[in-house]
């Protein structure tokens, strides 16, 4: 019980925490639409079951014991975040881009781009292992840790969601949407600045 206890604080601490799946559910909800905003945090609940997956099988340990392995992955996230971030930096005012709407995201693409922030994002590869690692007992049944890992991420995807439905209620999204192209660089901001930084710590450990 004092297990579960642990599991279930430490996780909802760590869904809420600000980062790049946060920006991103809140952009697509934003400027996009609310299903696009769900499937972004759908897409983040499955990028969750691969680091689960990996950490279950043991690869967690090699990940955390290999330096270079492991500033691969910061390197490969980072690259990501930054394509993301200089991509809605290019977001041009309304007045200019008057006759080509925001396109919208094909349901496929907003699931593909809510697991790859969160599959290449190292800060999800150090929590899961660390909890695995410290937290869940080695002789804890390997069900129960199944268990765990589709409640971390049944909790992102239920957080998540609710992020979406918030930032696409109509009375915010209408009031912020004339200064979407703004916002879209605000978040583009966010997530270049969050690569920018993880591309620095992995070249400097």
């Amino acid at each position: 019980m004092t297990e579960l206890l642990a599991v279930i604080t430490i996780t909802l601490l760590a869904v809420i925490s600000p980062g790049p799946d946060f920006a991103m559910v809140t952009r697509n909800s934003l400027l996009l639409s609310r299903r696009a905003g769900v499937l972004t945090a759908v897409g983040i609940g499955l990028g969750v079951l691969v680091h689960v997956a990996y950490t279950l099988l043991g690869l967690g340990l090699l990940i955390q014991q290999s330096l270079w392995l492991f500033n691969a992955i910061k390197l490969l996230g980072a690259a990501y975040l930054v394509y993301l971030g200089l991509k809605m930096l290019r977001s041009q005012p309304a007045q200019a881009s008057a006759e080509l709407p925001l396109a919208p995201l094909s349901d496929r693409a907003a699931l593909r781009t809510g697991f790859l922030t969160n599959a290449l994002n190292p800060k999800t590869t150090v929590f899961m292992v660390s909890l695995f690692l410290q937290v869940v007992q080695p002789q804890t049944p390997l069900a129960v840790q199944l268990g765990y890992g589709a409640f971390i991420s049944l909790a992102h995807i239920a957080w998540f969601s609710l992020v979406g439905l918030c930032f696409s209620a109509g009375a915010v999204r209408s009031r912020l949407l004339a200064a979407r192209h703004w916002i879209d660089r605000a978040f583009g901001g966010l997530l270049l600045g969050f690569g920018v930084v993880l591309a620095l710590s992995g070249a400097s450990r």
